[in-house]
C-alpha cells in the first residue's frame, strides 16, 4: 500500500510528512517527503501546554483548540505531498507520557483530519501498548528492522529528538529499544532562554563552550538512568535537575554541557553486543556537538542515517505510515524487547471519512 506517514515530535517544531509503499512488513519504497514549520504562536502554546498537562482533563479548551490546530497543520503537511495514498498514520502530539501512571496522551483530532485529507486515518499508537503494562515507547525498532533488513548487523540505530532512543538489532534478529534520555529538548529550551535564537543551529554555541564534567555527572546521576530497559520518559523529566546542575553557567558552556549530556546518556545504555556500526537519524544528527561526544564515546564508526542511503530527517514520519499499515492489517506494533510489554502488543484506532 500507499501510505502517508505523518510525526510531530517532542521537539515541537512542526510537522514532517512522508509517504511510504509497504505492507507492513517490509519497505518496498519510500517517496515524497514534505516538511511543515509550526508558527512561533503555536509552538509557544503547545510548549506551555507540556508544563500544564498533567492537570489538564480531555476536555479543557485549550486542548481541544490545539488539537484541531494540529490536524489543520497536518492536513496542510499532507496537501504539500499532493500523493493518491490509501492511508495515513497520524501520531499526533505528545504533551504527556507517563507509563508508570499507565497514561500517554497524544491530542490531534483524527477525526477531523480524515475528513480533510478524505483518507482513513490511523492514530493512538501508544496507548493498549501502556495499558497492558508496557512503556509505549520508542515504536520505530520494527520500522528500523524492516529499513535494515540488508545491513549489516549488530547495528546501532539512534534517533535524537526531543528525546533520543535507540534500536539495537542483532546479528541473531533480536531487537532491543528504549529511550536513552534527553535529545535536544533540554538543549532547545537553553537556547532559546539565552539567547534569541530557536535552537542551537548546527551546534555551534555548543561546540564554542566547555562541558562541566562535574555538572554533567550530576544530571548522570538521575535515577532513570539505572533503571533496566526498556524504558521511556516525558520530555520535561529532568527538566527541574538540569535547572539545578546548570546554575549560573554561561550561554556556551551551558549548551556544552547539555549535547555531552545527551550523547553519555545514549553512550551508557547496555548493549548485548557491541555494535559494528552506529546510525544517527533526527535533529541532533545535524548537531556537531552531539556528534563529536557520540564518536568519542563509541568505539565504532557513528554515521548520520543518511550514509546507508536514508532520510533521516524524514524517518520517523515514514514509520508512521508504515505502522498504520501494520494497524490496518492488525499487526503487532511493539514486542517484549521494545516496550517491555509482556507480549506482542497490537495497537492503534482508525478512523475514516464522513
Amino acid at each position: 500500500m500507499l501510505a502517508i506517514g505523518l510525526m510531530s515530535g517532542t521537539s515541537l517544531d512542526g510537522v514532517d510528512a512522508a509517504v511510504i509503499e509497504t505492507d507492513g512488513e517490509t519497505v518496498v519504497r519510500t517517496g515524497k517527503t514534505a516538511c511543515l514549520f509550526y508558527e512561533e504562536p503555536l509552538r509557544l502554546r503547545l510548549r506551555a501546554l507540556l508544563d500544564a498537562a498533567p492537570g489538564l482533563a480531555l476536555d479543557d479548551p485549550e486542548v481541544v483548540t490545539l488539537s484541531r490546530m494540529i490536524a489543520d497543520r497536518h492536513a496542510e503537511a499532507v496537501a504539500m505531498l499532493a500523493c493518491r495514498a490509501e492511508i495515513a498514520g497520524f501520531h499526533g502530539q505528545t504533551i504527556l507520557h507517563d507509563p508508570p501512571s499507565r497514561r500517554t496522551w497524544q491530542i490531534g483530532d483524527a477525526a477531523r483530519l480524515a475528513h480533510k485529507i478524505r483518507l482513513p486515518v490511523a492514530y493512538d499508537f501508544r496507548s493498549a501498548d501502556v495499558a497492558a503494562g508496557g512503556e509505549g515507547a520508542p515504536l520505530v525498532p520494527l520500522f528500523h528492522a524492516a529499513m535494515a533488513a540488508t545491513l549489516e548487523k549488530p547495528l546501532l540505530i539512534v534517533n535524537i529528538g526531543g528525546v533520543a532512543n535507540v534500536t539495537f538489532l542483532g546479528g541473531n534478529g533480536a531487537i532491543f529499544a528504549c529511550d536513552t534520555g534527553p535529545g535536544n529538548g533540554p538543549l532547545d529550551d537553553w537556547v532559546r532562554r539565552h539567547t534569541s535564537a530557536a535552537f542551537d543551529r548546527d551546534g555551534a554555541l555548543a561546540a564554542s563552550g566547555r562541558v562541566d564534567t562535574v555538572r554533567l555527572a550530576r544530571l548522570l546521576d538521575d535515577g532513570y538512568f539505572a533503571r533496566p530497559a526498556p524504558k521511556s520518559l516525558d520530555r520535561l523529566h529532568f527538566s527541574a535537575l538540569i535547572t539545578e546542575a546548570t546554575e549560573s553557567l554561561d550561554a556556551a558552556d551551558g549548551a556544552a554541557t547539555l549535547a555531552a549530556f545527551t550523547a553519555a546518556a545514549i553512550a551508557a545504555v547496555p548493549m548485548p553486543e557491541p555494535p559494528k556500526a552506529v546510525l544517527v537519524a533526527g535533529g541532533g544528527r545535524h548537531n556537531r556537538a552531539i556528534m563529536a561526544a557520540l564518536r568519542a564515546r563509541f568505539a565504532t564508526p557513528v554515521q548520520p542515517v543518511e550514509t546507508v542511503g536514508w532520510d533521516g530527517d524524514a524517518l520517523e514520519a515514514q514509520c508512521f505510515g508504515f505502522l498504520a499499515v501494520r494497524v490496518l492489517r492488525g499487526l503487532p506494533l511493539s514486542m517484549p524487547g521494545t516496550t517491555g510489554v509482556a507480549a506482542p502488543m497490537r495497537g492503534g484506532v482508525i478512523v475514516r471519512p464522513e
